[in-house]
């Protein structure tokens, strides 16, 4: 695609990099096939390729976002379907996020929207802000009925989106998990020392996931460490476009856990939260021109790994096989299409016993996405629907996935047990059964 930056523009290391994305793109249209948006819509502004075109007019003539553009911006998932696709190699999701920090710096949202926006960010990256707006969310519920439902639309009014706030809050909400500084010590012979991510919004809806990661690397011989000083990765405000708060976060977490490898050392930082990996993995390149931090955040990147990475050089110990469980495995994009794991964590549930299923259109994303089953509610029910028929086809009696995110999402529209892959594989390996729904 050819460009038209002025030589000032490329001063900027941001517009450098949109340039040299943008160059990639050659036009070929493969990325609408897999686009979640332009399958649904059938609107070429709302797939890659229809973005990139409107990103590559407001960066050249340096424009104010207008309202046609943040609309088809705002309806992008970031699933990165299209990376996966593309032949070329284009970068959307650098691109994507480029385009939403500009939308952040220079275009004024409606009053309710910025106020919903700041409510989210203020809330979900904390754990303790987070537990007491789902008991509100729990308390509020009923009265949900009381408010008028709109005409479905493609976009989203205020109503919508606080009926799909109050539709994702859990029933109860189970015990806190471990506090952070604490470290589990091996079962035996030490084989190596890991940091766990905490986490935010999972340490509130689903703690038993980590307790299940820590069950399963602790019995295989590695120290597990929950760095004290650890924040949010920083990925709920980085696609909210707000670049300064998840920066912040970024540099803390750098910091964090460079002092706990510099101390008694780290082999790993584990995640079992994709949606967080795929941003941790890119924390390099985030903090890239920061000369602070750019060299510790390169290793920190290179130290992430998902949890189903690293077990799986452990040599996991079966000791019950569950060969009569149908298990449907739900690839999270952030985890196929972002860190480009696919296959390995479906063979590491059949090799410990499970039958494995895959789920037709897989590479199409739940409707998850962070916060957009909030901000865009009318089409990640829509996906969220189309995902679940897909899982039933194949008749599961459990449903795998590796991000919490996902779960809930897939959970709220099955009575189908939804469980996250380590704790099928902390079962499969001597630990305890999982518990059988993230909305319990």
């Amino acid at each position: 695609m050819k460009t038209e930056f002025s030589l000032a523009q490329l001063a900027d290391p941001d517009i450098a990099e949109a340039d040299k994305i943008l160059r990639a793109c050659v036009h070929c249209g493969f990325c609408t096939a897999t686009c979640p948006t332009y399958v649904l819509l059938g609107d070429e502004l709302d797939s890659p390729r229809g973005r990139i075109y409107l990103i590559k007019e407001m960066l050249e003539k340096d424009q104010a976002p207008t309202a046609e553009v943040v609309k088809h911006i705002d309806r992008c998932l970031s699933c990165l379907a299209c990376m996966t696709t593309c032949p070329s190699g284009v970068n959307y999701m650098h691109l994507v996020d480029q385009a939403r920090v500009r939308i952040e710096q220079r275009y004024r949202r409606p009053l309710a929207e910025r106020l919903l926006r700041k409510m989210l960010a203020l809330v979900l990256p904390d754990p303790q802000r987070f537990r007491i707006s789902m008991w509100l969310a729990r308390l509020a519920r009923p009265l949900s009925v009381l408010l008028p439902t709109p005409r479905p639309s493609a976009t989203a009014g205020l109503i919508p989106r606080i009926k799909a706030m109050l539709a994702l809050a859990p029933n109860r909400l189970p015990p806190a998990g471990p506090a952070a500084g604490s470290v589990f010590a091996p079962l035996g012979k030490k084989r190596g020392r890991v940091a766990l991510l905490q986490g935010c919004a999972q340490q509130v809806l689903a703690p038993r996931i980590n307790q299940a990661a820590i069950s399963l690397l602790t019995r295989h011989g590695i120290e597990v460490v929950l760095v004290r000083d650890e924040q949010c990765c920083g990925a709920l405000t980085h696609h909210l476009g707000n670049d300064e708060d998840a920066l912040a976060r970024a540099r803390a977490n750098v910091a964090a856990w460079s002092a706990e490898a510099a101390g008694e050392g780290l082999d790993a930082i584990l995640v079992t939260a994709s949606g967080c990996g795929t941003v941790i993995k890119d924390y390099g390149y985030l903090l890239r021109e920061d000369t602070a931090f750019a060299a510790d955040a390169a290793k920190v990147s290179a130290l992430a790994k998902d949890i189903t990475e690293y077990v799986a050089g452990l040599g996991l110990a079966t000791t019950a096989r569950q060969d009569n469980i149908v298990v449907a495995y739900h690839s999270a994009c952030s985890l196929q299409h972002g860190q480009k794991i696919t296959d390995l964590p479906k063979e590491l549930l059949s090799k410990n016993g499970f039958v494995v299923k895959d789920v037709p259109e897989s590479h199409l994303c739940c409707g998850s996405a962070g916060t957009y089953n909030i901000l865009q509610p009318e089409l990640a029910g829509r996906l969220r629907d189309r995902k679940v028929a897909n899982i039933a086809s194949v008749k599961p009696d459990m449903i795998a996935a590796g991000n919490i995110g996902c779960m809930v999402q897939i959970a709220s529209g099955t009575s189908v047990p939804v469980v996250h892959t380590i704790e099928l594989l902390d079962w499969a390996t001597g630990g305890s059964r999982p518990a059988l729904n993230t909305q319990a």
